[in-house]
């Protein structure tokens, strides 16, 4: 069986291509700075590797692209659409109404679209793909992975606002937990690793997005990430974490609308709004030059992460291992040595050598006397939401 797996980012998508159920790779690729024209496009098909540089102003352009070439003469990996059998599809928020892997229907869709409001970003380009995708492959079965799943297991205080009971009970305003299937799969892989199912572990995701999730025996217990993904850390264009009178002193001080707010927090704000870049390699780039707003917007994304490490080890009441993945968690030496540098007091002692190595595989930073391990582990969404997508046929 072939799936074809779509994880749309707030500028990014990427794509796999499996034979289920071995897990094969057909081919992979990823189409990142969606929304510019300088953005890039790159396919692997195991025989041969394509990066190209063009102007990708939206989603639907981008899943356009990917197909084009799924079905190329020359780097295609199928002759016709209808060999793909399943499309898998990675949706940020499900709000309460999804809980696990789901068939995509009108009425999933319709859901999908009324829970834009909190998922400004990543909804809209899930829908997007999720459309473009029916239309390309019409016979295929299409397949929502929610990012909200795997934090289903946070409790109820953890989980409720210090607000009106009836906002949760009545309208459902709650935390609700991201990155669902990453940390959901870099956690397995940790606990696999350290060899006991009976673990505490902070998994720290990095990316244009960025959250972190307390894990307690493979179950999530808390989570940056809140009622939309906008809170906690500082992120490529996001805040993270702010002081709600802000919002109120933007209104009624400074005369912004509702609307100017949330493009001001969602989509001007995080690492963006501090250097005047969003992408972490062009801020390590210039901070290395001696740019001083890069090098402290560096430190405060470090001192973010440095917090919730803090938080989340007294939740947990103890730590076994702190992992890195995503994008900036598998390939940043400069955040991970800045997120665990003074870090002594948690048991965490980096090696510097063992940092600055990039690899593939699950690998330990730390050294030899840590008392908690650091581990890098890159994520793989995809695989993650093939697997899910064929165990719901198979049940």
């Amino acid at each position: 069986m072939q799936v074809l797996v779509l994880n749309s980012g707030s500028s990014s998508l990427k794509f796999q291509l499996f034979s289920m159920p071995e897990k094969t790779i057909i081919c992979s690729g990823i189409v990142e700075r969606i929304g510019f024209n300088d953005a890039i496009f790159k396919y692997d098909n195991q025989k041969k590797a394509i990066e190209i540089e063009t102007s990708i102003l939206n989603h639907r352009t981008a899943l356009k692209l990917v197909s084009q070439h799924l079905l190329s003469k020359d780097v295609g990996v199928i002759k016709s659409p209808e060999e793909i059998a399943v499309v898998g599809h990675r949706v940020v928020h499900g709000g309460k109404s999804f809980s696990d892997t789901t068939e995509i229907t009108k009425e999933v869709k319709d859901k999908i679209k009324d829970l834009i409001a909190l998922a400004p970003l990543h909804n809209p380009a899930n829908l997007e793909g999720i459309e473009v995708a029916e239309d390309i492959f019409p016979n295929a079965k299409q397949v929502a992975v929610f990012d909200t799943a795997f934090h289903q297991t946070i409790p109820e205080k953890a989980y409720k606002f210090a607000i009106p009971n009836e906002l949760l009970t009545e309208h459902r305003i709650r935390l609700y937990g991201f990155h669902g299937t990453s940390h959901k799969y870099v956690s397995e892989k940790a606990i696999e690793y350290l060899g006991k199912k009976e673990s505490k572990i902070i998994t720290i995701h990095l990316g244009n997005g960025c959250s972190m999730t307390a894990i307690k025996n493979g179950e999530s217990v808390d989570h940056s990430l809140g009622f939309s993904p906008i809170s906690g850390l500082i992120m490529g264009t996001r805040s993270g974490d702010i002081d709600a009178s802000v919002i109120f002193h933007l209104k009624d001080k400074l005369g912004y609308d509702l609307k100017q707010i949330n493009t001001l927090l969602n989509k001007q704000s995080g690492m963006l709004g501090l250097t005047g870049y969003s992408d972490l390699r062009d801020i390590e780039t210039m901070a290395a030059k001696g740019n001083k707003d890069c090098q402290l917007a560096l430190e405060m994304n470090a001192y973010r992460i440095k917090k919730y490490i803090g938080a989340y080890a007294a939740v947990l009441n103890g730590l076994d291992a702190i992992v890195f993945t995503a994008g900036i968690g598998e390939n940043s030496q400069t955040i991970r040595k800045l997120v665990c540098d003074d870090m002594d007091f948690f048991g965490l002692n980096l090696d510097e050598t063992k940092n600055s190595i990039r690899s593939k595989d699950i690998r330990e930073i730390n050294t030899e006397d840590s008392k908690t391990k650091i581990l890098v582990i890159p994520t793989n969404e995809e695989l993650e939401i093939a697997k899910q997508a064929v165990e719901l046929f198979k049940n």
